[in-house]
């Protein structure tokens, strides 16, 4: 039996069902600015900067071009939120993309959107910030080979419960936990900015490096914008929570501006600092040693290895547990949103109506939240951490294809939309935005097409699913 199409009032995220049937449950707007900044720069500064850096720097080969390619994903950044920002104050309803696509595109589309962000977009990202939170963590111990993995992915097994668990305990706890932790992250990764930039000014011969360009090296180069992109990704993250926010109409346009902001500077100078710790060369001759046997990932913890390089072991041990404790950040935030995307599809009958039951106490859907558990844990312990970048990276840019181009979508289909924020430069904005995001997907298929496949595999499975699903009942 097909899932019916769902009403589209029924896409408010959390205002139209009640707990016992799916029917009334409501979850209270009690964030404000700063908690939607906080889950912003939460969402989008974690594993990408602290991981991918090494592999950029190890495929391009320049540390020059390297600093290009992330000014360059800082400006599909830029051209995204601003598009995201008039999506959002549009439709200031909780389930961020799966609400655009909606009301764009009706429920298929929208469900897709929702099992995307269910396997790659939260389930991923949880993967791969715990993973990597717990390789910095354990860094100091120097474990090899299974030791290694065993005890990287239990520290992550840990890390997941422990942030399922505060976020279904109130919002909160949620507000005081996310605030102080997305504190910490912001300010372990000015010390490194402040000191690496101190420390590491004498090698500034690092820095210019470029080197011609042919074929060979621009699809590389295009392959490498995929790492990148996936670090840039979390702008939208608080319109996931827009149903929960105070004045969503307002807020959340400047949270989204304010938070990607803050995030692209901050990239571009972390990225100084390991240029300044490492040549292209140091990081190519890491992953080339013939003792090494994780290929790429061997330069996955960049960030331990340029301040081992920087202040030396005294100083870079404490340095990478306190940036392993700031990628729980990011883990904490997709725990955060990742139900609500759950919660959202449940609402509207396209996933089983238990995920839209709310905690009586706490008003927090914990049932959503132990669906995502679920699929973070199966993916944590069958991928490798390259890998799971690239899985997620092709679901996340093919449905953030889909999602802007809403906005095209819906000037014509909604005219009568409220619109407190347009996109500036529209429509030139919003298609650079899906320009480059396509010419990306491309490269990952072209470079990596065997997980860019299952990838695509994964999206697909789930029509039929959408098609087969019962519908669960509806009050009367």
């Amino acid at each position: 039996m097909g899932i019916a199409m769902p009403d589209p009032e029924d896409l408010s995220g959390a205002d139209d069902f009640s707990d016992s049937a799916a029917s009334e449950a409501k979850m209270p707007a009690e964030f404000g600015v700063w908690m939607a900044v906080f889950v912003v720069v939460a969402s989008m500064v974690g594993t990408g900067v602290l991981s991918t850096s090494g592999y950029t720097m190890a495929l391009v080969g320049s540390n020059q071009l390297m600093l290009a390619l992330w000014v360059l994903g800082g400006v599909i950044a830029i051209c995204g939120a601003l598009t995201l920002a008039e999506l959002s104050a549009a439709l200031p309803k909780t389930g961020g993309d799966y609400v655009f696509l909606f009301e764009a595109y009706g429920p298929l589309a929208a469900f897709l959107s929702g099992w995307v962000s269910f396997l790659m977009g939260f389930s991923g990202p949880s993967a791969t910030a715990a993973y990597g939170s717990a390789k910095y963590m354990l860094a100091p111990l120097r474990l090899t080979g299974q030791d290694a993995m065993l005890a990287e992915r239990g520290l992550a097994t840990v890390a997941i419960l422990i942030f399922a668990a505060i976020h279904v305990s109130g919002r909160r706890r949620t507000s005081l936990v996310q605030g102080w932790i997305t504190g910490l992250k912001v300010a372990v990764l000015l010390v490194l900015i402040v000191g690496g930039l101190a420390v590491g000014w004498p090698n500034t011969a690092n820095l210019a490096d470029a080197k011609p360009i042919d074929a060979g090296l621009a699809k590389t180069m295009l392959f490498s914008m995929v790492f990148i992109y996936y670090a840039y990704t979390g702008w939208n993250g608080a319109s996931y929570l827009a149903g929960e926010i105070r004045e969503p109409q307002k807020v959340l346009p400047r949270a989204i501006l304010i938070g990607t902001a803050i995030v692209t500077v901050l990239y571009l100078a972390v990225n100084v600092v390991y240029a300044l710790a490492l040549s292209a060369a140091d990081v190519q001759a890491i992953v080339a040693d013939p003792a090494n046997t994780q290929g790429l990932d061997a330069v996955a913890p960049i960030a331990e290895i340029a301040t081992r390089r920087l202040f030396g072991e005294k100083w870079s041990n404490p340095l990478s547990v306190a940036v392993g404790l700031m990628m729980l950040s990011s883990l904490s935030v997709y725990m955060l949103l990742g139900p609500r995307v759950i919660f959202a599809m449940a609402k509207a009958g396209q996933f089983p109506s238990m995920a839209a039951r709310l905690t009586q106490r706490t008003q927090t859907p914990a049932v959503a939240t132990l669906f995502q558990i679920a699929a973070t844990l199966v993916l944590l312990w069958t991928g490798t951490f390259e890998s799971l970048f690239v899985y997620a990276s092709v679901g996340l840019s093919l449905f953030s294809l889909l999602a802007m181009s809403a906005i095209f979508v819906l000037r014509v289909k909604r005219p009568d939309l409220p619109r407190p924020f347009r996109t500036p430069g529209y429509p030139v904005t919003p298609a650079i935005y899906l320009g480059l995001t396509g010419t990306l997907l491309v490269a990952a298929f072209i470079s990596s097409p065997v997980v860019s496949t299952i990838s695509l595999v994964s999206m697909l499975v789930g029509i039929p699913v959408y098609y087969l699903a019962p519908r669960p009942a509806r009050a009367a």
